[in-house]
């Protein structure tokens, strides 16, 4: 009789993915307060504070599992696909000092979350496109190997201004706000070269799709942060509405799934969609309409993606071995 693996061992770093969901809602409820009243603020605090006790918890389980597995631990950074999503930590960390300043304003620990957070996903970024220019060199990328959460590292940058202008940081914040920026259409270019050449990546990462979601809606939080003309927002709503109907096409394969960790990757996009169509929609409006039924969806996807992880994590299947697909360039 074989015992099983250690659950701890399999707590990598995409499971910040709920991080990011919740505070992402959180930010959402809150951008409901003029078209909801003070109920929606207290929403996004209670989602907030599950978002600060979700993140400690990973936090503190996953520095046990580097000092208990350190294997485990340098193949995420290894690891060919999911790689990525080690950028998952900074970006939580963004998004923390984010809602704490939406919600209690600039405080010195939401300044203090807000500048480790940006220095490590600029750090994170240069290590994954350093993994770029190695090309088919040992640590380096191979085209099959691309999916959707590449987004994460490289464009995750555009989140910098959201928190980062109110706390009177703006320069630096469109500076790194430039960086996503620039990456965004060049990640997008990669994966679709990637789909000609390869094909699609592993089933079980389709959920990933409604990532394409997330950039341009942060893209517009962050203009209309910034004070840009609204019209470059409004622009911006409009690549994420297209991205959304775009995804919502694999919906029926999504659910054909069985629950893992990389569904968490449809909770921050589809909050993110209702942040910026709430930004944008005066209180009355169709458009405010519509951000309403985009936060009750996103609300929705996020509770059920909460109770089949619970249920999950009560049965053991989440952390456990994950099924392994060989990754083969197809061949010319």
């Amino acid at each position: 009789m074989t015992s099983r693996p250690a659950p701890l061992k399999f707590l990598a770093p995409a499971w910040f993915a709920v991080v990011m969901g919740l505070t992402g809602l959180a930010l959402a409820w809150h951008r409901a307060v003029p078209a909801m009243g003070e109920m929606a603020g207290g929403v996004a605090l209670v989602v907030a504070m599950a978002a600060a006790f979700v993140f400690v918890a990973l936090a503190v389980f996953s520095l046990q599992r580097a000092r208990r597995f350190p294997e485990a631990f340098r193949e995420d950074f290894a690891h060919p696909v999911r790689h990525p999503f080690v950028a998952a930590i900074p970006i939580s960390l963004i998004l923390l000092a984010t809602a704490a300043v939406a919600l209690a304003g600039a405080t010195p620990a939401a300044t203090a979350a807000w500048w480790a957070g940006s220095l490590a996903q600029l750090l994170v970024t240069a290590w994954v496109v350093a993994k770029w220019w190695r090309g088919n060199q040992p640590g380096g990328i191979a085209w099959a190997s691309l999916t959707p959460a590449l987004v994460i590292p490289v464009v995750g940058n555009v989140l910098v201004p959201l928190a980062g202008v109110p706390l009177g940081f703006a320069e630096w914040s469109a500076a790194q706000f430039a960086v996503g920026l620039f990456f965004w259409p060049l990640v997008q270019a990669l994966i679709l070269v990637r789909l000609a050449t390869q094909g699609s990546w592993p089933e079980r990462l389709q959920p990933a799709v409604f990532v394409f979601v997330a950039p341009p809606s942060v893209v517009g939080l962050a203009l209309a942060q910034f004070g840009a003309p609204p019209l470059l927002a409004w622009g911006a709503w409009g690549i994420a509405l297209f991205s959304l109907l775009a995804a919502l096409t694999q919906l029926r394969r999504i659910l054909a799934l069985p629950f893992a960790v990389p569904h968490w990757a449809m909770s921050f996009p589809l909050a993110a969609f209702a942040a910026l169509t709430l930004r944008l929609g005066a209180p009355g409006s169709a458009i405010a309409g519509l951000g309403i039924l985009a936060l009750a969806a996103a609300s929705l996807v996020i509770l059920l993606l909460a109770i089949a992880t619970a249920k999950g994590l009560r049965d053991g299947t989440l952390l456990a071995p994950e099924p392994v697909a060989a990754i083969q360039p197809v061949a010319p």
